[in-house]
């Protein structure tokens, strides 16, 4: 097995149909084991289109095993010196190798390099219910380095996704400071 190589996509990997459908059916596969019973109707996460947009922003990298995309995740700048990932996913084929940690760490030197003092990810948890993978995710993130830092309102902050939830449902705000 080689190395996990890891970069940010240039806007114009866009026109790409190929590198977009292999990114939109990875985050789509992952996140419909990953928020299995959570969401009502069609478990999609993320659509090409989207996936054009973000890699259009500059906010989308992949990670490469052999030359194949095995992993990707959302980078992104937010108010007040934050950076934020998301949109995590590591194909399940991989599984175990390092593609997460590895996609957050890349996520991380990228935030700190545009001069971002704080890193954050949020994590969505069925309420009366527990779900492996975010009970790894909950117990993985503070391993590397994150912590909660509050609770958040998914009515108020994404009122369109709130209705389409399955069952209640609560989201979680970490942060990780970028400058120890």
């Amino acid at each position: 097995m080689g190395a996990i190589e890891i970069e940010l996509l240039p806007a114009s990997a866009a026109a790409d149909r190929t590198l977009v459908e292999r990114i939109t059916s990875l985050v789509n596969e992952v996140y419909t084991i990953a928020e299995q019973g959570m969401w009502a109707g069609s478990s999609a996460r993320t659509t090409a289109d989207e996936v054009v947009e973000l890699i259009g922003a500059g906010e989308i990298a992949v990670a490469r095993l052999n030359g194949e995309i095995v992993g990707s995740v959302r980078i992104q700048r937010l108010e007040g010196g934050v950076g934020e990932f998301g949109m995590l996913a590591a194909d399940p084929e991989h599984r175990g190798v390092g593609i997460g940690r590895e996609l957050v760490r890349f996520a991380e030197r990228t935030s700190r390099e545009r001069g971002l003092a704080t890193m954050q990810l949020e994590l969505l948890v069925p309420r009366e219910w527990s779900h492996p993978s975010k009970e790894f995710l909950a117990t993985w993130y503070p391993r590397i380095g994150y912590r909660r830092v509050r609770a958040g309102n998914l009515d108020e902050d994404y009122p369109g996704l709130a209705p389409l939830l399955a069952t209640p449902c609560d989201y979680f705000i970490y942060h990780k400071d970028l400058t120890a």
